[in-house]
């Protein structure tokens, strides 16, 4: 799927620039463009894109500090200069536009949502958010700014894939080396992901392409990424049961949302040498991902790629009722409240109207 990416505040910079490195990397070819924009001059610099600062009327260059309303403001009062730096780089090849974005900090959480809904008023292409939970431990503030950022561009959004920190993070990690492994594990499998069908080295049985990406992401609302990836036999009926067991672990242990298995629709991508590849294994696979999720929009194919081994891919959109997104979102109205204790809560459930959002 041909995407340009924007990535928004510096963790949404730093992912954008993984994958853009990753696709390029890889020759895929998939990302045709890449934007980063911040409030904070110091945090583009270091960036290998092109970038757009925000906001310098406001503060200079030196960021929102944390305080996403501020985010949401500058965004809005800049947001023809970023559009303008868009221009060129969305053409007409596009398929898709991913906005980038860590849910807790202030110039990402609270512009993503303004940016996207600018995007979605000029292009008619699928806008999506691709945004980072924060952590539990990192403060009361990043659970809150994640809370009003997730509410607010759920509705603004064609879909928004997430990510939870605290799942990909190893025991014994700084924080710094926590994120750089996090970004670089979100790029493989999104860039995976966005590359099927656009970069074969073979002919597979039923390759996947752009429209069944799109088609999964549909259902709107919350999306999440499961992967895994196993060794592979040369003969591809000795792969069946790999491919069964891979796309089982893809989703219930290997999810960007960990506990997200019930949702409004999926698709199940196999990668690998085509000639390793089993149709029966992938659609044995693509039909107990359907019964595991009770979803009957359960789409599946193949991705031919030079390797040794098997990797699975499942894309499941619409997942809303998972556990882990209610307790964050339980998590972050309970952070508003002891921060702002007799205030209204502006987090709480997205479907209450008593709830304020960013825009």
């Amino acid at each position: 799927m041909k995407t340009v990416l924007i990535g928004v505040g510096q963790a949404g910079g730093k992912l954008a620039t993984a994958l853009a490195e990753f696709d390029s990397r890889m020759g895929f070819g998939a990302v045709r463009g890449a934007l980063a924009v911040n409030s904070a001059k110091a945090d583009l610099q270091p960036l290998p894109l092109d970038t757009v600062l925000v906001g310098q009327d406001r503060v200079k260059g030196h960021g929102v500090g944390g305080d996403n309303e501020l985010g949401a403001e500058v965004m809005q009062s800049d947001a023809r200069e970023v559009m303008g730096e868009l221009d060129g780089r969305i053409t007409a090849e596009a398929e898709a536009i991913f906005v980038v974005a860590g849910l807790g900090g202030g110039t990402g959480s609270g512009g993503m949502p303004v940016l996207v809904k600018e995007l979605k008023r000029v292009y008619d292409v699928p806008v999506y958010g691709l945004g980072i939970l924060p952590g539990r431990d990192e403060g009361s503030m990043y659970q809150v700014n994640a809370g009003r950022s997730l509410k607010t561009v759920a509705r603004e959004a064609d879909s928004v894939l997430l990510v939870d920190n605290d799942a990909w993070r190893s025991s014994g990690e700084s924080m710094e080396e926590g994120f750089d492994a996090i970004n670089q594990a979100i790029a493989q499998r999104i860039g995976l992901l966005l590359a099927s069908g656009e970069a074969t080295e073979g002919v597979g049985e039923s390759v996947v392409d752009s429209s069944e990406i799109i088609n999964t992401l549909r259902s709107g609302g919350v999306a999440a990424l499961g992967y895994a990836s196993s060794e592979a036999s040369e003969e591809a009926e000795e792969n069946i049961n790999t491919i069964m067991s891979t796309v089982r672990r893809a989703l219930l242990t290997g999810t960007s949302l960990p506990k997200a298995t019930e949702a409004d629709s999926a698709l199940v991508v196999v990668a690998g040498k085509a000639e390793t590849i089993s149709r029966k294994g992938v659609e044995r696979a693509r039909s107990w991902v359907e019964e595991e999720t009770g979803s009957l929009q359960v789409r599946g194919g193949d991705f031919p790629l030079e390797s040794g081994r098997l990797a699975a891919l499942v894309l499941l959109g619409g997942v809303e009722r998972s556990e882990r997104l209610q307790q964050f979102m339980e998590r972050a109205k309970q952070a508003q409240q002891e921060s702002e204790d007799g205030k209204p809560d502006p987090v709480g459930m997205w479907d209450n109207d008593q709830i304020d959002s960013l825009l």
